[in-house]
């Protein structure tokens, strides 16, 4: 290989940019790391040349500079299985991933399996990241709240620790969404509503039980028609078998999850009950489930997108030490289809 032909494969380097802008290399640092110490001109100049060679600036030598790493994970502790069957984490990643694609900072996913939490826990507070995104968090691993002593954390979803404690929160009012949706049951004459309830060992699991309760106390109905599921269709499938073997009455459903609900119906069908003729169904998640189900469900749909966009905004005003709320609540909506 020729010396030209070496030099022209070379990467662009900070003093092949001063040389084509006519400027010094520390000029060059200061316009690539933002400093107020430039003139308009120079940084034209500079940014011209930048361009015109293809220089993209040493991520590892800013990281030094700055002590950031100008990285932010986003943690699912959950089984892989899980994460690639259910569209809530995919909708979620991408808002996150959208909103961060105009800053400084890369995503990168940690799928953090149960069975070894404490080698994601080295990782995140080992310098490799600024910051933490934690999505789907259960009761027998706190480890994920505790991290927040060291690192700036924000959680999708409640996770399962202290009232009070003192965590920054993007979520839906679960309780709120699983009382509309119940009560729009109610409202449509049904008066021995079931429950399909999420996992109890996860805030959203407890918070829809609990919604779900509260409309039906209010309306001086039975709360005694509750099983529970783990959100997937076989979930559903097995809690919707459990609620008929009791051989109780049972007009209506609200299953914490479309994923669950589209168990449930698969069960009715097979058992020759008509929905929403015999029994009526609302569920929360407007996803794939709700909307190619059949009958397509009534839903709350809670915007994922958005959620997985302002857990990224919260995380990166943290990082950059703004002052932001503890708890941000998304608006819901109940969609009206078939089911009821």
């Amino acid at each position: 290989m020729t010396t030209e032909t070496a030099t022209s494969h070379r990467a662009p380097t900070l003093e092949m940019v001063a040389a084509l802008a006519g400027v010094s290399r520390s000029t060059v640092s200061r316009v690539v790391n933002d400093s107020p110490r430039v003139t308009e001109d120079v940084i034209r100049s500079v940014n011209a040349a930048i361009e015109q060679l293809g220089y993209v600036p040493n991520r590892a030598a800013r990281s030094l500079a700055s002590r950031r790493t100008h990285t932010i994970a986003l943690v699912i502790p959950e089984n892989t299985a899980k994460f690639f069957a259910d569209p809530y984490f995919a909708s979620v990643i991408q808002g996150a991933a959208m909103f961060l694609a105009s800053t400084d900072y890369t995503l990168t996913l940690l799928i953090a399996s149960e069975a070894n939490p404490e080698k994601t826990r080295r990782y995140l507070l080992g310098g490799n990241v600024d910051g933490a995104l934690v999505l789907s968090h259960h009761s027998d691993d706190r480890s994920y709240a505790q991290l927040a002593r060291n690192l700036p954390v924000v959680f999708g979803g409640r996770p399962m620790i202290e009232t009070g404690s003192d965590h920054y929160i993007v979520d839906v009012d679960n309780v709120c969404a699983a009382q509309s949706a119940t009560r729009y049951l109610i409202d449509h004459g049904r008066t021995r509503i079931a429950t399909i309830a999420g996992p109890q060992d996860m805030s959203a699991g407890l918070d829809r039980s609990e919604g779900w309760r509260r409309a039906l106390l209010a309306a001086g109905l039975s709360t005694d028609l509750h099983e529970v599921g783990d959100f997937t269709p076989p979930g559903g499938e097995q809690a919707m078998r459990r609620l008929l073997d009791r051989g109780e009455p049972i007009d209506a459903v609200f299953v914490a999850s479309a994923q669950m609900a589209s168990g449930a119906l698969t069960v009715l069908r097979a058992r020759g009950i008509s929905v929403p003729g015999q029994v009526a169904i609302t569920t929360m998640d407007n996803d794939y489930y709700a909307q190619n189900s059949t009958p397509q469900l009534t839903t709350i749909d809670q915007p994922m997108g958005t959620q997985g966009a302002l857990i990224a905004e919260v995380l990166v005003r943290l990082i950059n030490g703004e002052q932001v709320d503890k708890l941000t609540i998304i608006p819901t909506s109940l969609i009206e289809r078939d089911s009821v």
